[in-house]
C-alpha cells in the first residue's frame, strides 16, 4: 500500500516556499532531511532500479517507502523514522545505503551526512566579515585578462579584480550586502539579461545555498537570505522547494556583455586551503577565439568598460 502525505506535503506552501518556515528562522534540520529524502525517492521510477512498474496501481510518484527500504537493506521502520528527521542514531554505513539506494551523486551523498548526521561547527560571529589573505588578494590582481573573484559562505562575494569588474559589473558600487550572488541573479534584471541560461545559472545558485544551509543550518544570516529570497522571487520558491544540491566545480557559462557582446568563458574553481568555506573562481576563454579577443577588448578597456557596462543599454 502506498503511504499516505507527509502534513508537509498535504498543505499548501506559504511565500517562502516551504511549509512552516518563516523569513529570518534557522532552517530546522529534521524537515530538511525529511524532504530531501522524500524529494530523491520521488524522482526514482521503479524502472529505474529494476523493480517491476505497477503503475496504475501507484498513488505517490516515485518509489514507495518498503521498496527503497528493500534496496537499502533496511527495514521499512527504520527508513521511515529516517525520513521522518529522525537521523540521530544513525550509522555511516546504513547512510551509504541509502545513498546508493537513490542513486545520490557525491554531493548529494555529502549532503545527506550533513543533514543527518550533522557536524559540531565552531560558532562563529554571523557578522564577521570573510576574510581572504593579503597574498591571495595581490595574487587575483595580478590576472590582467582573466576575471577572478572569491565566494564565501551564502554565495556572497568576498573580493574580486578589475577584470571580473569589467564582466560582471563594478560590485565595489554596490552596498556589501548585496555583493551576494543570488541576489544578483534572483533580484537584479540585469544579471538576467547577463546570463544566456539564467534558469541554470539560477538553479546552481540554489544548489549550492541547499548544500550551505545542510552544513549550516543555525546560520541566521543564510535564513535570513533564503526568506528574503523566497518572499521577493518566485522563481528562487520553485528552485528551493526541489531540495538540489551541487558543489562549485568547473564548466562554462555563456554571458551577453553589454558592450562586447557574447562571450563563452570557462571557469573554474578552487577551495582556498585555509578556509574551505571560500573559493576562488576563475574564467578564461579559448585561445583565439572571439571570447578572448572580447576580454582582451575588456582588459584595454580597463575601469572604463565597467563604468560603460553599468550604463550602456543591453540589446
Amino acid at each position: 500500500m502506498d503511504e499516505q502525505p507527509s502534513p508537509s506535503q498535504g498543505r499548501s506552501q506559504g511565500p517562502t516556499g516551504e511549509a512552516g518556515q518563516k523569513p529570518g528562522r534557522p532552517l530546522d534540520p529534521r524537515a530538511e532531511l525529511s524532504e530531501f529524502l522524500r524529494t530523491r525517492r520521488a524522482r526514482l521510477k521503479p524502472e529505474d532500479v529494476g523493480l517491476p512498474d505497477f503503475g496504475r496501481h501507484r498513488r505517490v510518484p516515485g518509489l514507495r517507502r518498503e521498496e527503497l527500504a528493500q534496496l537499502a537493506g533496511v527495514s521499512v521502520a527504520y527508513y521511515t523514522r529516517l525520513e521522518q528527521g529522525n537521523g540521530r542514531n544513525v550509522s555511516g554505513e546504513v547512510l551509504d545505503a541509502i545513498a546508493r539506494a537513490l542513486r545520490l551523486s557525491g554531493a548529494e551523498h555529502a549532503h545527506l551526512t550533513h543533514l543527518a548526521k550533522p557536524k559540531q561547527h565552531k560558532k562563529k560571529p554571523s557578522g564577521r566579515p570573510q576574510q581572504v589573505r593579503v597574498a591571495m588578494r595581490q595574487l587575483i590582481d595580478t590576472f590582467d585578462s582573466v576575471p577572478a573573484y572569491v565566494v564565501g559562505r551564502r554565495s556572497d562575494i568576498v573580493i574580486w579584480n578589475r577584470m571580473a569588474a569589467a564582466v560582471f559589473g563594478d560590485w565595489s558600487e554596490m552596498p556589501a550586502q548585496e555583493r551576494n550572488w543570488a541576489r544578483l541573479v534572483f533580484l537584479k534584471p540585469e544579471y538576467r539579461e547577463l546570463f544566456v541560461e539564467w534558469e541554470r545559472k539560477a538553479s546552481d545558485i540554489v544548489s549550492y545555498l541547499r548544500m550551505d544551509a545542510g552544513c549550516h543550518p543555525d546560520d541566521p544570516r543564510l535564513s535570513a537570505l533564503v526568506g528574503e529570497l523566497s518572499v521577493k522571487s518566485e522563481e528562487f520558491r520553485r528552485l528551493w522547494a526541489t531540495h538540489d544540491v551541487k558543489e562549485k566545480s568547473h564548466g562554462v557559462k555563456r554571458l551577453h556583455h553589454p558592450l562586447v557582446g557574447e562571450l563563452t568563458l570557462s571557469f573554474e574553481t578552487f577551495k582556498l586551503v585555509d578556509d574551505e568555506e571560500l573559493s576562488m573562481i576563475t574564467y578564461h576563454a579559448e585561445p583565439g577565439s572571439p571570447s578572448a579577443e572580447a576580454l582582451r577588448l575588456l582588459a584595454s578597456w580597463g575601469t572604463d568598460a565597467t563604468r560603460a557596462g553599468t550604463s550602456a543599454p543591453r540589446a
